[in-house]
């Protein structure tokens, strides 16, 4: 069984492999710790600029990889933390944003990963109880809530790779906590699409995606159309695995993210 354990550890980290240069430590993004039933989720949270807790601000959970998973409560502001401290972004769009931290052998979201290579395959389970960092996200969210002035028609949250798996795992399991949803070459099971309807999605994914295959996203955005809900779908033709690079620089991003209201 240990064995077992080891080699499917052993998976995920090439499968979702680090970029090779961590975060760098960012030190407006506050560090703090939710501890619940001996359990621990370490977050980085970034507050508008002149915070005032008498005024509401939109909320952004942002859910990291695979690859910057851990407990030194840095890594997970690898990718998308930049883009959030950009003064441009932080004057046009003030935000409480907050990028949580998965630990090293959980994941975000109830996923089977079998096979390697182009035989890797992704069997997503629709039910089940969420993982302990899901159900630590999911705590997270309702204390940011009691914490801070957040205006709770604007809750949104982005991912990526298992981050982007995450994102439809967290709607599916808080249908009515979010405005809006990014998920970026993630997945998910078709079978959750009707619960997504309350949310406006915009999926993203490389069409040369080799780790995680753009087909994932295809089914899953063929199954919210079904179910009428509202998605958008970018496919950028060029991009592999990192099209989050291309979604961060995807012009109206923010504009449309922060645009969306929960009616």
């Amino acid at each position: 069984m240990k064995h077992k354990i080891l080699l499917w550890l052993l998976s995920i980290a090439v499968l979702f492999p680090l970029s090779g240069v961590y975060a760098q430590s960012f030190p407006s993004f506050e560090k703090h710790t939710l501890i619940k039933n001996q359990d621990t989720l370490p977050y980085r949270l970034l507050l508008p600029q002149n915070y005032d807790p008498h005024k509401k601000y939109p909320l952004v959970i942002f859910l990291h990889g695979s690859g910057e998973r851990g407990n030194d409560n840095e890594k997970q502001l690898t990718h998308g933390a930049a883009l959030f401290l950009k003064e441009e972004n932080r004057a046009a769009f003030p935000a409480i944003v907050v990028f949580p931290q998965c630990s090293q052998r959980s994941f975000w979201s109830n996923v089977k990963i079998t096979g390697a290579g182009k035989d890797r395959s992704f069997e997503f389970t629709a039910g089940g109880a969420p993982t302990f960092p899901m159900q630590l996200v999911m705590e997270l969210t309702k204390e940011l809530f009691d914490k801070y002035s957040v205006q709770r028609k604007k809750v949104y949250v982005i991912g990526l790779s298992m981050g982007g798996m995450g994102t439809f795992e967290l709607v599916n399991r808080m249908p009515r906590t979010f405005a809006a949803a990014i998920p970026i070459c993630g997945g998910a099971s078709a079978a959750t699409a009707p619960n997504l309807k309350k949310v406006k999605w915009w999926v993203f994914h490389g069409a040369k995606d080799d780790v995680v295959p753009p087909k994932y996203s295809e089914e899953m955005v063929a199954a919210m159309k079904k179910s009428k809900v509202n998605v958008k779908f970018t496919l950028f033709p060029d991009a592999n695995h990192n099209s989050w690079d291309a979604t961060f620089a995807q012009p109206g991003l923010l504009n449309w993210l922060f645009s969306q209201q929960r009616k």
